[in-house]
């Protein structure tokens, strides 16, 4: 009987051993965990240089460094440091909001059991996380740091595409993705996020024109001209993008493009000056001055102040005069030549009214100043007192 009071005996001393290392090791974890706690605590107390030597003892210990609860911890003070206003405490974390979300992401890893992500998606911690980095963009954008910009709101539509946010990704935040990669020269980088924008049909058009400089930026014509198409498709009565297309194709040539759209954009708004003003852009450069200056009357009789019409229309007398004059230079009738002589001088005599109402509009403008002393020299034998204008123009020159 002894030997077997004695085998029981010797059972229950190992059941008590192993019970005795298994609360010890309890006991340990406990008390690193404990630092977990601590944190949290003084993360709500607002002491969040001292939540942070808490947690720092938690991650070095081989019990709590793979605990999920210790990187919880760790995300909510890196978001704490970011929203604090102390300079202090600014200090103790670099990059809070990326370190934030690594904390989250690492405190998943570590939970397969999914508790972690109820909790996470309960407490919208993504949400928070996300209008935060949407805060920090803004910060950065308002102080042209284009590219940090960027990459928050990167960072905020990386948050929000996780089943763990809790709402929808706000479409503006594309938006402004684009436009801080726009701003930071980075068009490789906005154009992606504006087409998404038109594809969501956020703020009408204008992401359309975004990407179509974006384009011209990296002299990439071809996908720039295909989005003012685009946008036409989408846009057929905006007459900002009929404008848009008209120049795109008056600047690289395209002439018959161009008339395309001036007549269907005057189709849809005939008193628009601006369309008869584009149009005799295109016929002065092919030189077809008499139609240009039909244009011209017509803009300016819709809108009388506009210096760039008053200017171009001098301009198409100007240079109708010239090639008067250089088809006169080759008549060797003196009586038939000094009529055609007469006659260029008579044109260039229609001129002077439109420069003399460009200098009245653009008084800062030389250009209208410099044209009008040429024609008042030229013509001063012609007209005696064009003498005394080319005087005055001069000394408004010289003023200059």
């Amino acid at each position: 009987m002894a030997k077997i009071i004695k085998k029981i005996k010797i059972k229950i001393m190992r059941k008590f051993f192993v019970l005795i290392v298994a609360i010890s090791i309890s006991i340990g974890a406990m008390a690193q965990m404990g630092k977990v706690t601590s944190a949290l605590a003084l993360i709500e107390q607002g002491t969040l240089d001292k939540a942070k030597e808490a947690l720092d003892l938690a991650l070095v210990n081989e019990k709590s460094m793979t605990n999920p609860k210790t990187f919880l911890a760790k995300g909510k003070l890196c978001q704490e440091i970011f929203k604090s206003t102390n300079p202090k405490f600014k200090e103790l974390c670099p990059n809070p909001l990326d370190e934030a979300y690594a904390a989250y992401q690492k405190a998943l890893e570590l939970d397969p059991k999914g508790s972690v992500k109820k909790q996470l998606s309960l407490n919208q911690t993504y949400l928070i996380l996300g209008n935060d980095y949407i805060t920090q963009g803004a910060e950065m954008f308002t102080a042209e740091d284009f590219e940090g910009a960027l990459k928050s709101f990167e960072s905020n539509i990386k948050v929000a595409s996780s089943d763990i946010y809790v709402g929808i990704i706000d479409s503006g935040i594309y938006f402004n993705a684009g436009l801080a990669a726009y701003n930071a020269k980075m068009y490789d980088k906005a154009i992606p996020y504006f087409i998404k924008c038109t594809e969501m049909q956020y703020e009408g058009t204008t992401p359309y024109f975004l990407e179509y400089q974006a384009y011209m930026a990296m002299t990439d014509t071809a996908n720039a001209g295909l989005t003012l198409q685009r946008a036409f498709k989408n846009y057929p009565d905006n007459q900002d993008v009929l404008l848009n297309l008209v120049d795109f194709y008056m600047k690289n040539n395209k002439l018959e493009d161009a008339f395309s759209y001036i007549n269907l954009a005057k189709s849809k708004d005939p008193n628009n000056y601006s369309l008869h003003w584009a149009e005799s852009v295109l016929f002065m450069r092919q030189e077809k001055y008499d139609a240009a200056i039909a244009c011209l009357n017509k803009s300016i009789e819709l809108k009388g102040d506009v210096y760039e019409t008053q200017f171009n229309q001098g301009v198409c007398y100007y240079n109708k005069a010239v090639e008067m004059v250089k088809e006169a230079d080759v008549i060797m009738d003196a009586k038939k030549y000094s009529d055609a002589v007469a006659a260029a001088n008579a044109v260039f005599i229609q001129a002077i009214p439109f420069f003399e109402k460009a200098s009245e509009i653009k008084k800062d403008d030389v250009d209208a100043l410099r044209n009008l002393k040429e024609l008042y020299f030229r013509l001063r034998t012609v007209k005696p007192e064009f003498e005394a204008k080319y005087n005055e123009v001069m000394k408004r020159i010289e003023g200059k």
